[in-house]
């Protein structure tokens, strides 16, 4: 599963050939979650208030980005890398 980001102590993640809607793995610590790209809802697992509002935050900025790499993975091709939210 490649890594598309860490900050914070948040690692980014996608797998390939994933199932609809397009979204994005989160892991922080000992949690874990799933995030929808398009809607920017947690659709899995669970993260502290804080830290899933600083990952949707940075999924905003960078939207346009994970959809594209969504494309990516679908198609089994490496994703980019995204800038970390700083």
């Amino acid at each position: 599963m490649p890594e598309i980001s860490r900050f914070f102590g948040m690692i980014i993640l996608m797998y390939w050939d994933e199932h609809n809607p397009p979204h994005f793995h989160v892991r922080y610590g000992d949690d874990n979650a799933v995030i929808n790209i398009k809607t920017l809802a947690l659709m899995d697992g669970k993260l502290s208030r804080r830290a899933l509002s600083l990952v949707l935050d940075w999924a905003e900025l960078h939207q346009k980005e994970l959809l594209e790499d969504w494309d990516l993975c679908q198609n089994s091709l490496m994703p980019k890398k995204i800038e970390p939210l700083k």
